[in-house]
């Protein structure tokens, strides 16, 4: 997924007399148009999929509208949320958490069994949430995931009304940025059992514990608006009233609305990123979302099993891209160049403030080397007995970056490696990931952004047998790693950075998967907007301290 004290604001001091008794009297006009101006208006490229947490595939914005015990802050650091104070034990697998007076926002008390009810909720099988298993590590989680104990069994209770604790299987080191996940909050079990079916599949069937409510969303519609929530502990620090939310499918569409003042921000296209790339009001926010190729180790053709498990040919895919070329010219959104699997800006070294991107990186694996790409290639057509290679490539068709990405690879990898041949398979996103689950490829052109900020939120996938492994990478090494980062060294935070960096260092020599870059989106937003917080992992968008100027 220490704390942070909220940002303080600037308080404009009275310089006479004077001037305070003609604020007085005209602070009732001033304040209608003040809150007025206080409206933000966004664009959002899909509608919201859907607003019940347990079911929730990304809380990207509605971090805004639920809350956990946690929220996040600056850099991805946990901030003030629900909970007052919280202690751990110190095997670090107790956590106490006391819960301050904060109400839902149809006034209710929000209480400890709220807590309590939502986890279970979350993990009964029925529920079939996509993000369960965030949840490993916690008592019994593992087990109910697995469908061997009932989700009541999920260790966490409220012995009072104010009092959360939750029991862990063992330390989790990054379970106080977890806490922050509004996966992790609670529900109102009577409003859920008030709604029954209808609960959560429009705005007004659901409650909120954020600084903010949603309004006229239907479930499908293209506009809908996040409305300043009164019955927020903390409302006090919020300014905005209102955000508008509205679907704009293209960049182009994007900066109409923002030239006409519809819009107060917009993601750029790479045309637009070139243009406006000196202009005051260009913005770039990176996302810890790394674009990979992956390789099916199972491939069902013996021929091209065979040259997918040699190493040296997937060093030579890896060497033969020019990501440079890429990011600035095919894609010329100003991604980022991976140096490994895991995004910079993720997480840093707790001991010497060292991004764990940079301690990951494995010289001549993610660099383009074109003469070392060959040389890679040339050995491993010899140790494959192979003379050339035929490969299908699967792509979603449903943004146009993979596209360009699989075309760029097609026409790159004919260019640098003779004898490689490689046909895309471009289909709707769903179709490619259904394919991929079944292992019904031989690359796939895939992505994976950190659900929180801690170097597992990546390297957890390449474990052998996780249902995100899609190409079945396995390696005992990098196994006995991460299960020593998660187990032994858990409660050591050093030992089990360096448990990381060992794993991740394994996963870079091997290529398990080729990097291709980290997303970055490039906006517009208007210089009178202040106070956003985006962070590169889980709820990315904080408009809490949001004002306009």
């Amino acid at each position: 997924m220490g704390g942070k004290t909220t940002l303080k604001w600037k308080r404009y001091s009275v310089i006479s007399f004077l001037a305070g008794i003609l604020l007085l009297l005209t602070a009732c006009g001033q304040q209608n148009s003040a809150n007025q101006k206080q409206v933000l208006n966004l664009s959002a490229t899909a509608p919201l999929d859907t607003i019940d947490i347990s079911k929730s595939t990304g809380y990207g914005q509605t971090g805004n509208v639920f809350e956990s015990f946690y929220r996040l802050g600056k850099k991805g650091k946990p901030t003030a949320g629900l909970a007052k104070s919280a202690q751990v034990s110190a095997d670090g697998k107790t956590w106490t958490f006391k819960l301050r007076k904060a109400n839902w926002s149809n006034g209710d008390r929000i209480t400890a069994q709220d807590f309590v009810y939502s986890w279970r909720r979350t993990l009964k099988p029925q529920t079939k949430s996509p993000y369960a298993y965030l949840f490993s590590g916690i008592k019994n989680a593992d087990a109910i995931i697995a469908g061997k104990k009932s989700a009541d069994q999920i260790g966490i209770s409220a012995p009072n009304q104010q009092t959360v604790v939750v029991k862990l299987d063992k330390p989790i080191a990054y379970f106080k940025v977890l806490m922050a996940y509004p996966l992790f909050g609670p529900q109102d079990q009577k409003v859920v059992k008030k709604y029954g079916k209808k609960y959560g599949t429009r705005s007004q069937y659901m409650v909120y514990s954020g600084p903010f409510v949603i309004k006229d969303w239907n479930g499908t519609g293209n506009k809908w608006e996040f409305v300043k929530n009164p019955h927020y502990w903390d409302h006090k620090v919020v300014r905005l009233q209102q955000i508008n939310y509205t679907v704009v499918e293209n960049p182009t569409t994007g900066h109409e609305l923002y030239q006409q003042n519809k819009l107060d921000m917009t993601p750029l296209s790479n045309q637009q990123v070139k243009n406006y790339r000196q202009s005051a009001q260009f913005k770039a926010y990176p996302y810890s979302y790394i674009s990979y190729l992956a390789y099916n180790f199972k491939d069902h053709n013996s021929q091209k099993r065979q040259a997918l498990n040699n190493r040296n040919l997937r060093l030579a895919l890896s060497l033969a891209i020019d990501r440079q070329v890429l990011t600035k010219k095919v894609l010329g959104d100003g991604s980022y160049l991976p140096k490994g699997f895991v995004a910079k800006g993720l997480a840093d070294d707790p001991q010497t403030g060292k991004d764990f991107a940079d301690q990951q990186a494995v010289k001549n694996t993610v660099a383009y080397q074109p003469a070392l790409a060959k040389k890679y290639w040339k050995k491993a057509l010899q140790e494959t007995g192979l003379k050339q290679l035929k490969l299908t490539l699967l792509a979603s068709n449903d943004d146009n970056s993979s596209s360009v990405v699989a075309q760029y690879l097609q026409s790159q990898y004919a260019k640098v490696l003779p004898g490689l041949s490689i046909t895309i398979r471009s289909v709707p996103g769903n179709n490619a990931l259904q394919k991929a689950q079944k292992g019904d490829f031989d690359l796939y052109l895939s992505g994976w952004g950190g659900d929180f900020n801690d170097p597992i939120t990546f390297l957890q996938i390449p474990v052998t047998g996780t249902s995100y492994n899609y190409g079945n990478y396995s390696n005992t090494k990098y196994d006995e790693l991460i299960q020593q980062a998660q187990n032994q060294d858990a409660n050591h935070a050093n030992q089990r950075w360096q448990d990381l960096v060992a794993a991740a260092r394994i996963f870079n020599q091997d290529q398990g998967v080729t990097p291709i870059y980290q997303q970055v989106t490039s906006y517009l937003q208007k210089s009178d907007v202040k106070g956003i917080i985006h962070n590169t992992a889980g709820t990315q968008w904080n408009y809490k301290y949001a004002y306009k100027k």
